[in-house]
């Protein structure tokens, strides 16, 4: 009898032990977690943001702050601002409101080098546009250059989504692990690969076909565009994912 509980107990010890072994050696897979939301505008001030190629140095003072609002003036000669931060996997949202025919852009994973005289030459664009008025609306194909869309890659998913002129909408953009999504007032605008076959067919039948650092940089800064027109931005929060 004493014999039998010995021999059990050394059964069960190495049955726990070999249970070990298989639970470490096939980890249950980790979803990633959500980072905190961190601010990227404090609605007074233009900190946490700088001229592209001009780190360290004042932001143009076409950029402005107004009534809570990151405000470019218009007119040319302000250049796009940008992140001090870079971003991998991110979720962003932001608000934004255009004047009367006005154009603008949201553009991420922009890479910061001296070769690339703009962060159009490297980072997608999140298109920020009077789609009544301005002509960009009805260039491209099918929509793809219209408000809240991947800015001359992809159709819209839901057209005609954004307010008019001079009424705030709400932006949101998740870029994670190869995709990336577009949202405007609620609404899905986007839904693409950031990399791979599906996305370079994209970009072999747009405007940045042969592009030597289009879409190429997994990490980047977020640039809000100066395209010579009145645009306010506000609500600026990112968290990574």
């Amino acid at each position: 009898m004493n014999k039998f509980r010995i021999s059990f107990a050394g059964l069960l010890a190495v049955a726990f032990l070999l249970n070990s072994l298989s639970v470490e050696a096939n980890p249950t897979p980790l979803k990633p977690k959500k980072g905190k939301w961190e601010s990227l505008f404090d609605g007074k001030t233009l900190t946490g943001w700088h001229n592209y190629l001009k780190a360290g140095q004042p932001v143009s003072d076409k950029w402005t702050v107004d009534n809570g609002a990151i405000h470019y003036a218009g007119g040319r000669g302000g250049g796009d601002i940008v992140s001090d931060k870079e971003y991998t996997n991110f979720e962003l949202e932001i608000e934004w409101k255009i004047a009367e025919g006005g154009n603008s852009g949201i553009i991420y994973r922009v890479h910061e080098d001296p070769k690339f005289k703009a962060t159009y030459q490297t980072g997608p664009e999140m298109q920020v546009l009077d789609n009544e008025r301005h002509p960009d609306a009805k260039q491209g194909r099918d929509g793809n250059r219209t408000a809240g869309a991947l800015y001359d890659l992809q159709k819209p998913i839901t057209p005609n989504a954004a307010k008019p002129a001079g009424e705030w909408n709400k932006a949101r953009l998740v870029v994670n692990n190869g995709r990336a999504e577009h949202y405007l007032n609620g609404k899905k605008i986007a839904d693409y690969p950031t990399s791979g076959p599906e996305w370079d067919a994209m970009v072999a039948e747009s405007k940045f076909k042969g592009w030597e650092g289009f879409g190429k940089y997994a990490t980047g800064h977020i640039a809000l565009q100066d395209h010579g027109d009145k645009v306010w931005y506000r609500n600026i929060r990112i968290r990574e994912l």
